[in-house]
């Protein structure tokens, strides 16, 4: 490898390094806007996440999952740090791996960004019902399903108008 690709390999690196710092921040302040539910809270964390999904593929895992479980403990909820961390993370790759493969094509259209929005928050229901029915039982991880599916809906209404909105204003 040449000494101009390295330097280009690491221009990269910083930026995806700084971009995953600067979304870790932006989920975390996500999270933090909330609304209290019977056993937790529903926020806009998860928008920030199918955002920077798009804009960083996997490496999203990073952002989601250190910005929620961030947002947990900031928000006394000790014991979802842990499954917060996997849950929100792995949000982060799937739907950064669905994005990446549309990148090098003629970009990543409605249909993918749904599709990538519906199986991260597919993941959070799923993953935040068996947590909490290991936890709290069968009733109590049921009614937080509804509050779940109104999150991730948000977020997939928030996320992919804005990926949209982002890249137009980066054309210009």
């Amino acid at each position: 490898m040449s000494e101009i690709e390295q330097k280009k390999k690491s221009k990269i690196n910083v930026r995806l390094l700084a971009l995953s710092g600067i979304f870790a921040a932006l989920v975390l302040i996500g999270t933090e806007l909330k609304i209290p539910t019977t056993i937790g809270y529903i926020n806009l964390g998860d928008g920030v996440i199918l955002v920077a999904s798009y804009f960083l593929g996997p490496v999203a895992f990073f952002p989601a999952a250190i910005g929620s479980a961030l947002g947990d403990l900031i928000a006394g909820y000790p014991i979802y740090i842990a499954p917060t961390f996997v849950i929100k993370g792995l949000m982060g790759v799937v739907a950064g791996l669905i994005m990446s493969k549309a990148q090098g094509k003629k970009g990543v259209g409605f249909v993918l960004r749904l599709v990538a929005g519906v199986l991260a928050e597919v993941i959070m229901v799923a993953g935040y019902f068996t947590f909490e029915y290991f936890i709290y039982g069968l009733e109590a991880a049921a009614g937080s399903v509804i509050f779940n599916l109104i999150q991730g809906g948000a977020a997939i209404l928030i996320a992919i108008p804005l990926t949209y909105a982002i890249r137009l204003k980066k054309q210009k």
